[in-house]
């Protein structure tokens, strides 16, 4: 079988490997498979091309247009994933492993894509947080906005998840209209060329959006500024000489770090054995240590169980352990693939040996297992590995050495807070999971160890025929930790995307604020409609345009009405000597929602038009009471417009209603779907 020779994309041609490329092995066999790497790559050239022709590219486009952009791409992706599955049994993962990888991967760019069209603006500016008032009268205001990073993010990734560990980076970067250059581990970086010239075979990204450096960076990172980010998934040792970087502090240069860290799963007192809650923690422990051979930055390091539990445990563990199919990842009854190489496995065994001096090894020998269809000796194959350490108290090693493969470490607690203590000396993880049916047991350990973990996964018989797992990070939720896992975050939707943002404080009139961010902010101009909203299709309508209804009086038969009709008869409506008792109400008033109701008939235009639907109202507040004889007008205003399909968008309203005096007496912002025209 001849090498593959990995390439990487820079500056929008391909470059082979030199004559100083890297060797890589294949994993399941331990044959030469690729070779990577060119130390002569213009990374300067490679800057400038993203700077200059591939962020401008994607500023050009609204947050909407991007992500249409990724949803393209996950389709995309999809269509060829079989491509990648072939190539990825070579790092040792399986099917199921792959399902992780590379679906979860392409899960992840359509979440983002979904998230940039439901809860991003079709716009070139993301505003953060409210409009605040500066000013007595409301001339002078606030407003915090996010605009796309001018220069490039720089992703460096691990080896164990070469198509979801580039994919969770690019999805929020390119959202946010940042271009990227992909460092990917050079053990596994042939899955992620093949991935990035499934990419940009497609067409779907502007040129320069995306980059590829498969081999070492060179001074790359010497080079940056403060418009640039460095994302880095790996170790904690390489990531503290990264962020150390001279240049880097001396620039500001934004660095999201992800690194290993010392996981663990705490089974609830309550969850013994026989309880549907036991039988899920072992299945979770199991499965944490075999999933990708244990390769996984959120696998379970350390177990804590009940010190009554803790002989349970182990022989509950060592009989499901024991069915692991270990051998070739392309045999359908392969369960546990290999390590992605031999220098990976030479590591795991070193760590475990340091596990060893602290814990006594109760399963597994990585001397005497079982490999089908392929040579352990030959391979980077180990079997499941569980320790356990009779004085948690006492260890050091067992909280901060990590063996990066099928290992993990049982370990007593004698109570809760004892759990919580023990758990929290990883000093900082990814994720931490309590398996409890006892809320109370949650609260202690989310209140106790909240502080020391980036996610906590509590599951029990009611979630878990819908709960994802320990391991799995969703792009919803954010993925990162404090102290030893980094104390950055990726993912947790939007979240992500500003992480490739800056934020900015705008400070002006509302004219000012209306006219940067998109959206009508109550004081700035209003634009008298040429016609009724209601009859304008969406493309017609404009920002700021505004509708004065005439007055209505508020009577008392009127409220009596609204009371029989609805039984909503609270004494303040009904009963002027209660209502007048209260410091709230003058005496009988009118119902809130009566008021709503009037104001709907005041700026409803009743004929078939373009308004399709009222979708919700967000932001109500009643600010004055209204008493029978007052009078009521409305003024609705195209607050913002979203376009959501080829055939309707939706349009924000801001509607106030104000009473014979002028005074507010209620506002609120009034969702509606509208087809595009009229």
């Amino acid at each position: 079988m001849s090498l593959l020779d990995v390439q990487s994309f820079a500056a929008g041609h391909w470059i082979a490997p030199d004559a100083d490329a890297r060797m890589i092995a294949h994993a399941v066999t331990g044959a030469p498979l690729a070779r990577a790497g060119n130390g002569a790559l213009d990374v300067q050239a490679m800057l400038d091309y993203a700077r200059d022709t591939g962020g401008p590219a994607l500023r050009a486009l609204t947050f909407h247009d991007r992500a249409r952009m990724l949803k393209a791409l996950a389709l995309h992706l999809g269509a060829h994933k079989q491509a990648l599955y072939d190539l990825s049994f070579a790092t040792g993962a399986t099917q199921a492993d792959h399902l992780i990888d590379i679906d979860g991967g392409i899960g992840t760019v359509f979440v983002f894509a979904s998230k940039g069209r439901r809860e991003m603006p079709d716009a070139h500016v993301y505003l953060d947080g409210e409009v605040e008032q500066l000013s007595r009268t409301g001339t002078f205001l606030g407003q915090h906005i996010a605009t796309p990073l001018q220069g490039v993010a720089v992703h460096i990734n691990a080896f164990n998840f070469p198509v979801w560990g580039m994919l969770e980076k690019l999805a929020p970067t390119l959202l946010a209209g940042m271009p990227a250059i992909v460092k990917p581990a050079t053990a596994s970086c042939y899955v992620t060329e093949k991935a990035v010239r499934i990419i940009l075979d497609s067409g779907i990204l502007p040129a320069g959006a995306l980059q590829l450096v498969t081999g070492g960076l060179g001074d790359m990172l010497d080079r940056l500024t403060c418009q640039d980010v460095v994302s880095f998934t790996g170790s904690a040792d390489t990531a503290l000489h990264l962020r150390a970087a001279p240049h880097l502090l001396r620039n500001a240069v934004r660095f999201v770090a992800e690194q290993d860290s010392l996981n663990a799963s705490i089974l609830g007192p309550d969850a013994v054995p026989g309880t549907p809650e036991f039988d899920l923690f072992i299945r979770e422990v199991a499965r944490e240590m075999t999933a990708k051979a244990g390769q996984k930055c959120t696998a379970i390091r350390r177990i804590l169980a009940p010190q009554a539990q803790v002989d349970g445990v182990i022989a509950a563990l060592g009989t499901r352990l024991a069915k692991t199919v270990i051998g070739d990842p392309r045999d359908t009854a392969t369960t546990m693939g290999a390590l992605v190489s031999n220098g990976q496995k030479r590591d795991v065994l070193a760590k475990a040996s340091v596990i060893a001096t602290e814990a006594e090894r109760v399963f597994g020998d990585p001397e005497a297992f079982t490999v089908h269809g392929a040579d352990a000796r030959t391979g980077a194959f180990l079997p499941p590995m569980l320790f356990h350490c009779a004085d948690p108290d006492a260890a050091q090693r067992l909280h901060d050495t990590e063996a990066f493969g099928p290992v993990s470490t049982v370990m007593g607690y004698r109570d809760l807070d004892h759990a919580v203590a023990l758990v929290n000396r990883g000093a900082g993880s990814l994720v931490a999971s309590v398996i409890t049916h006892d809320p109370e047991v949650a609260r202690q350990v989310a209140l106790g160890a909240g502080a020391f973990h980036g996610r906590l996964y509590i599951d029990d018989r009611d979630s878990m025929g819908e709960a994802t797992g320990h391991g799995a990070p969703l792009p919803h939720m954010i993925h990162g930790g404090p102290g030893r896992a980094g104390g950055g975050e990726e993912l947790g939707g939007v979240r992500g995307v500003m992480h490739y943002m800056q934020r900015t404080a705008i400070q002006g009139s509302p004219d000012m604020l209306t006219a940067i961010g998109g959206k009508w902010v109550p004081g700035a101009t209003e634009t008298p409609a040429p016609a009724h909203p209601f009859t304008r299709g969406f493309d017609a309508l404009r920002i700021g345009e505004t509708l004065h209804t005439p007055a209505r009086q508020v009577t008392l038969a009127d409220i009596e009405h609204f009371a029989a009709f609805t039984g909503d008869t609270f004494y303040a409506h009904m009963d002027d000597a209660a209502a007048a008792r209260n410091p709230f109400f003058p005496g009988r008033v009118a119902h809130g929602y009566l008021l709503l109701s009037f104001a709907a008939g005041l700026f409803v235009d009743p004929d078939e038009g373009p308004v399709l639907a009222n979708t919700g109202l967000d932001s109500l507040r009643f600010l004055k009471p209204v008493a029978p004889g007052d009078s009521l007008k409305a003024r609705l205003t195209v607050k913002h417009k979203t376009p959501r399909n080829d055939a309707y968008g939706e349009v924000r309203w801001h509607v106030s209603l104000t009473n014979q005096e002028d005074d507010l007496v209620a506002e609120y912002e009034l969702l509606t779907m509208i087809a595009y025209a009229a």
